[in-house]
């Protein structure tokens, strides 16, 4: 009788700390559930593909092609002139490559998926293409010195590159 009785003290006890504290414990719960999930291997890229640099010709020459572009874009702005541009590039342009994940037992190895095209040709099959980021452009031109000139110039050149107003300087040429 005397165990009966400590055990439905205890049990009432429990739903009492449970009730209390049921939030608390559903929080953990979930935090300990999510722990114990699975990462997917040690992947460096969160897409599953692995990253490759352009041909060191092409980065320089989409650059320069920007500019040119930008060059006679502007120089269409009315009171601009003659406009010069010089971009600056933060990062290069890189594509993510398909890989191709194996794993037996403790042993895992990765390779880069290739698809034939025939007449003996191979691709790499390419899951994301990133373009450059540009860090900062130069415009000079002779209408540099005018204001209205400017803040059309600055709108230009940021909704083209992505830039701020604050990493764009117009300049008067001489």
């Amino acid at each position: 009788m005397k165990w009966t009785f400590q055990w439905e003290r205890l049990t009432q006890r429990t739903a009492e700390l449970f009730q209390k504290y049921k939030y608390v414990l559903l929080v953990i719960a979930a935090g300990i559930v999510l722990l114990l999930l699975p990462l997917g291997g040690d992947d460096s890229s969160p897409s599953g593909g692995t990253e490759r640099q352009s041909e060191s010709g092409g980065e320089s020459f989409q650059v320069e092609e920007m500019e040119q572009k930008l060059e006679q874009a502007l120089s269409k702005v009315d009171g601009a002139g003659e406009v010069t541009v010089v971009l600056t590039v933060k990062s290069g342009a890189r594509q993510i490559l398909a890989q191709d994940a194996t794993r037996s037992g403790d042993e895992s190895s990765t390779s880069t998926v290739v698809v034939s095209t025939g007449s003996g040709t191979e691709d790499t099959v390419v899951l994301q293409q990133v373009y450059p980021q540009y860090q900062g452009a130069l415009v000079v031109c002779p209408g540099g010195g005018d204001p209205a000139v400017c803040l059309k110039l600055v709108d230009a050149v940021s909704a083209l590159t992505g830039l701020g107003a604050d990493k764009i300087s117009i300049c008067k040429s001489k």
